[in-house]
């Protein structure tokens, strides 16, 4: 059994930060793949930025410059903080990873999803 749990999430103004955190824990083996999408009330959900095993990231053009996604790998954790806030960025952020368990399956797993308000 494996869980995100995402934590992080509230109201800020524009042009402000927060910083997301999302932990995998329970029979994870092996991380491949560990990111973020947000889904605004609407719309439909989509990526804003993803680790990849090895180390490579990739971001959402409209997210590129002001967010960063980083790991820590001993603790199974992505981290997203986001700086210079819009309220475009309003969304509940979801947590997303494909993994492998102490089975060695290959899963895909989702949080139960942040809110992330941006508004004056």
């Amino acid at each position: 059994q494996v869980q995100l749990v995402e934590s992080g999430g509230g109201l800020v103004q524009p042009g402000g930060s927060l910083r997301l955190s999302c932990t995998a824990s329970g029979s994870v083996f092996a991380i491949d793949t560990m990111g973020w999408y947000r889904q605004a009330p609407g719309n439909q959900r989509d990526l804003v930025a993803v680790w990849r095993f090895g180390g490579s990231t990739r971001y959402a053009d409209s997210v590129k410059g002001r967010f960063t996604i980083s790991r820590d790998i001993n603790k199974n954790t992505v981290n997203l903080q986001m700086n210079s806030l819009k309220p475009e960025d309003t969304a509940v952020y979801y947590c997303n990873s494909n993994l492998r368990t102490n089975s060695r399956t290959r899963a895909e797993y989702w949080g139960q999803g942040t809110q992330v308000t941006v508004s004056s």
